[in-house]
C-alpha cells in the first residue's frame, strides 16, 4: 500500500510517522514544501528520494492508496480537494477545516466522489477513554491545560476546544439537547472557555485554560456512587465505595498506543482496505458544535 504523509511538522514526526514507518506493506511517500525538513524525516525513516516531494503534484502522480494530512488546518481545503478529486482516501487532523461550510463542503464533495475520508479525533481510541464508555456516565468532566496558547477565538476553538467537544459527544450516553458556553476573550485572544452539554439525565462539562501555567487533561466520569478519573490520557483511578484503585500506564506501553494514535491509524487503514469509513454525519456534528461555539461567544461578546 503506497501511503502518502503530507505535512512534516511535530505531529506527523513525534506521532504518526513512528507508527506508519513499522506496518508491513507499507510504502512511504512524503510531502512537506519545506526542502530540509524533507530531507532530515526521508534519512530519518529510510524513505528513497525518488518518493520524496515538494510539490503535491509530484506526490499525486505515484497513484497513492491512502494519505494521511498533517498540514497546517489553514491548508486542510485545499489539499484535501486535491486528493478527494484524485480518488485517494484521506485520513486528515483535526479539525477539516476552520469553518463549519468548509467542513461541509469537504464531506460532501468525498461522499459525492464515493472517497474515504476521516478526520484523526484519536481521543477515541485512547483505551482509557473508550472503556469509561462502558460505565455509568451521569455526570463527565473533561479538565484540559495548556501553556500560554491564547488565540485567537475560531482558531483555538476548531484547533483546541475541538478535542474536548468531540471527546464529551463521544462520552455522553444520550442526545446532547442543550449546549450552553462561557468564554473569556481579551484583545480578541480567547484564553478559556466553560462548555456545558447536557441531556436527559446526564450532564457534560468541558473546560479549556489556555493560560494555566500546565499542560494537563485529566477525565472525570461517574454515576451510580462510582468515579473514574483519567490523568493525562493514562493512568487511572477507579474509586467505589470511598476505595480508590490506581492503573498506571505501563512502562513498556508505547506512548502512540496509549494516546490512541496507534489505533486510529490502524482503524483508518482498515477502512481503506475495506471500504468502510467512520460515519461522516457524526464528524460533521462535532464540527458544528464547534461553529456554534464560535457564534455563541462572538454574540457574547456583541
Amino acid at each position: 500500500m503506497k501511503v502518502g504523509v503530507i505535512g512534516l511538522g511535530d505531529i506527523a514526526e513525534k506521532a504518526y510517522l513512528p507508527v506508519l514507518s513499522t506496518l508491513p506493506d507499507l510504502e512511504l511517500r512524503l510531502h512537506t514544501r519545506t526542502p530540509a525538513t524533507l530531507r532530515r524525516v526521508a534519512e530519518a525513516y529510510r524513505v528513497p528520494a525518488e518518493h520524496c516531494h515538494a510539490d503535491l503534484d509530484g506526490l499525486l502522480a505515484e497513484s497513492l492508496d491512502a494519505a494521511f494530512v498533517h498540514a497546517a488546518t489553514s491548508a486542510h481545503p485545499e489539499i484535501v480537494t486535491r486528493l478527494i478529486e484524485a480518488g485517494v482516501p484521506t485520513y486528515v487532523d483535526k479539525p477539516l477545516a476552520y469553518s463549519l461550510d468548509e467542513s461541509a463542503r469537504l464531506i460532501e464533495l468525498a461522499r459525492a466522489r464515493g472517497v474515504g475520508l476521516m478526520v484523526g479525533f484519536n481521543r477515541r481510541h485512547v483505551p482509557a477513554y473508550a472503556e469509561s464508555r462502558e460505565l455509568p456516565r451521569d455526570l463527565i468532566v473533561i479538565r484540559r491545560n495548556r501553556v500560554d496558547t491564547a488565540r485567537e477565538l475560531r482558531t483555538v476553538t476548531f484547533d483546541d476546544l475541538i478535542h474536548v467537544v468531540d471527546t464529551l459527544r463521544f462520552l455522553a450516553p444520550g442526545e446532547i439537547e442543550r449546549v450552553d458556553v462561557r468564554a473569556r476573550v481579551v484583545d480578541g485572544f480567547a484564553q478559556h472557555f466553560v462548555l456545558h452539554l447536557s441531556g436527559s439525565g446526564f450532564s457534560a462539562i468541558g473546560m479549556l485554560n489556555l493560560r494555566s501555567g500546565s499542560n494537563q487533561e485529566i477525565l472525570e466520569v461517574s454515576g451510580r456512587d462510582g468515579t473514574r478519573e483519567v490523568y493525562n490520557l493514562a493512568d487511572v483511578v477507579d474509586h467505589h465505595q470511598g476505595l480508590p484503585t490506581t492503573r498506571r500506564r505501563g512502562d513498556w506501553t508505547p506512548i502512540a498506543r496509549q494516546r490512541g494514535i496507534e489505533q486510529v491509524v490502524l482503524t483508518f487503514l482498515d477502512a481503506v482496505r475495506t471500504g468502510v469509513f467512520p460515519d461522516l454525519d457524526d464528524t460533521l456534528r462535532t464540527h458544528e458544535m464547534c461553529e456554534l461555539v464560535v457564534a455563541e461567544v462572538e454574540k457574547q461578546l456583541g
